[in-house]
């Protein structure tokens, strides 16, 4: 997993970061198919019972822009003890819970660690492998990102079939506390931590910038909620991110924000990172879309609906590591132009499905959509990231990993969104309905995908370190 041009007394830290990564993101979706049974043991409606999913993300949303200054403030094992303590206390918690108030508690704890995880994991990786290398290691990434969480619903629904959700945390427990103990024992300190200090005044506007937009974004079309607060609650997240911008941008005089925007003045960083959020729209509202209509339009049942999609996850993974050894031989456009046109395709596929479509050609359209995101993940985190100077890499970590959240949000709102007011919309029956709704929602990241295809050509892979910061606006 590591190169031959690490150093030898930091080449056991990417192996362990990656194993620790696979852990907590593979714990995200593992509650996906536990809700029914937990609504029946601790007698909590689906609407509450759905707050497992929105407290961790939520958490999530508020803790990643806080890792750029976490990431620079405290040596690389501080982090990782941080990281992976938090997420064995929060596991440990849910497994003990009495009632649905500590289960929630313990899942906000478990997102708090997994928050950090991903960009510690990511800056460690720009700090320690040479440029010409990244791709590969980037590749390993971009398998357990996309693995872990197509792994999660299949191992939890094993677990279901023999014994009660709370064995899904026990499971998880030892195998986090394992990696704790082989993190405090064999990981190195990476990089210099600095001094900067916490500005008081952005970090509660962490919470006032995403907490609402993310929650604003996810609530969209749910009837679970009052109609007027989705769209109270994104107003409030824009005028939060406003401030947050502000503040940051007030603070970069000083090279002392929390989360250092000026990662933006760089234009490939830029453009990767548009792609990224793009994409990410796109494959978060898809697995909204796919599993939603398969269900309620084909009337699959959900374990079926987990072994059709479980192969495009399996092959997004097992493509990534390839994906990263030929990006490092020919740059991003190779990969990202091509693959964009594909994932097009696929869009274009799915916005003419019916119900006399066939399972195995929606199957084989999430497979080559999938495949076609693996092109392009490895790359765009790579460039990314290897665009900006080493003192951006943590903050760099930390606005992907926010866009990643936020564009999620996003895309699930569109996608939902089209599909219900479409769906009400088209005569016919519930089932033609709903495919109809569903033809639009495709139809409509078609259009937006064409801004992922635009900007793919003006990729370009980074020439090395730059060797300093831009100036301070």
């Amino acid at each position: 997993m590591t190169t031959e041009t690490t150093p030898p007394a930091t080449r056991g830290v990417i192996p362990i970061l990656l194993v620790a990564a696979f852990v907590v993101i593979l714990n995200e979706t593992t509650m996906n198919v536990a809700l029914s049974s937990i609504m029946t043991d601790l007698g909590v409606t689906e609407r509450t019972a759905q707050w497992l999913t929105t407290a961790f993300m939520l958490t999530m949303a508020v803790v990643i822009p806080v890792t750029g200054w976490l990431l620079d403030r405290l040596p690389t094992r501080t982090v990782f003890t941080l990281a992976l303590g938090m997420f064995s206390t929060g596991t440990l918690a849910c497994a003990v819970a009495p009632d649905f108030t500590l289960l929630v508690a313990g899942r906000v704890i478990q997102a708090s660690g997994t928050a950090i995880m991903l960009p510690l994991l990511m800056t460690t990786i720009m700090r320690l492998v040479p440029g010409d290398h990244r791709g590969r290691v980037m590749g390993n990434v971009s398998m357990v990102i996309s693995v872990a969480p197509a792994v999660g619903p299949t191992l939890s629904g094993l677990i279901l079939q023999v014994a009660t959700w709370r064995v899904i945390f026990w499971v998880m427990l030892p195998i986090a506390l394992l990696m704790l103990v082989l993190g405090r024992s064999r990981l190195v300190n990476v990089g210099e931590a600095s001094r900067t200090p916490l500005d008081v005044a952005s970090a509660p506007l962490t919470v006032l910038a995403f907490g609402p937009l993310v929650y604003g974004l996810s609530t969209v079309g749910s009837d679970a909620v009052a109609a007027w607060i989705p769209g109270a609650a994104i107003a409030l997240g824009l005028a939060g991110l406003a401030a947050f911008v502000w503040r940051q941008h007030s603070l970069q005089g000083s090279g002392a924000p929390l989360l250092d925007l000026r990662t933006f003045t760089h234009r490939t960083f830029t453009v990767a990172v548009l792609i990224m959020a793009v994409a990410m729209m796109a494959l978060f509202g898809t697995v909204i879309m796919l599993p939603l209509i398969l269900q309620r339009a084909f009337g699959m049942a959900p374990l079926q609906v987990g072994l059709m999609l479980l192969p495009g996850g399996v092959a997004m993974g097992l493509l990534s590591p390839a994906v990263g050894r030929l990006y490092d031989r020919v740059g991003p456009r190779a990969l990202v132009v091509p693959a964009s046109l594909v994932v097009m395709g696929v869009f274009a596929f799915f916005a003419t499905i019916s119900l006399a479509t066939p399972w195995w050609a929606v199957t084989l359209g999430h497979v080559v959509m999938s495949m076609g995101f693996a092109a392009m993940f490895t790359p765009l985190f790579t460039v990314a990231l290897g665009s900006l100077p080493r003192p951006l890499y943590s903050h760099g970590s930390a606005v992907v990993g926010t866009v990643q959240q936020v564009a999620g949000a996003a895309g699930t709102a569109v996608f939902v969104t089209i599909f219900a007011v479409q769906s009400a919309a088209a005569p016919g029956g519930e089932a033609e309905a709903m495919v109809a709704g569903a033809r639009w929602a495709f139809l409509a990241a078609s259009a937006i995908w064409t801004v992922a295809v635009v900007a793919a050509p003006f990729l370009r892979r980074p020439d090395g370190d730059p060797a300093s910061l831009p100036a301070a606006h």
